[in-house]
């Protein structure tokens, strides 16, 4: 969540300097930051201060993101990429990058299960070792480690 003292336009565009207008809008519509920069006094050109210490955690991590969405690479890994944020934007902004990263490689870190219900493949560890390996509803219906975790974060 590295972020620099300068405006939102070049923090984003440190991934990609030659991206476009176009490009840069899909990437904070894909963060869900629209809102946040049509609220900023100067847009896109605001000013950030000091590593970032006028926005909130959540906002840092949106400009995370959409700086990984211009880059454009095969492989995007997100390690606890929206623990900041709330479910429902959560959900909103994965549900995006996988209709963007269709036929590209995502690994999503993540200790809230509510994130990856939607991948494709679910790694649970414990402890630093796998213990199951495989589809969502593949796991629920194991009514192993990842059931228990799972069900554990639900009454919680």
């Amino acid at each position: 969540n590295q972020v620099f003292h300068d405006t939102i336009w070049n923090n984003i565009r440190y991934s990609k300097p030659e991206s476009t207008p176009e490009e840069f809008n899909q990437a904070i519509r894909i963060a869900g930051l629209n809102g946040f920069i049509e609220k900023a006094e100067d847009g896109a050109l605001t000013l950030i201060g000091d590593r970032g210490n006028t926005l909130s955690v959540g906002q840092r991590q949106r400009i995370a993101i959409a700086r990984a969405i211009l880059k454009d690479s095969d492989i995007l890994i997100l390690d606890e990429a929206t623990s900041a944020l709330d479910s429902e934007s959560e959900g909103e902004i994965i549900a995006n990058l996988q209709n963007l990263y269709e036929d590209k490689t995502m690994i999503v870190i993540s200790h809230r299960l509510s994130t990856i219900q939607q991948v494709d493949e679910v790694i649970c560890l414990d402890e630093g070792r796998v213990v199951e390996q495989g589809a969502h509803e593949e796991l629920m219906e194991k009514k192993g480690h990842y059931w228990r975790l799972f069900r554990k974060q639900l009454i919680t």
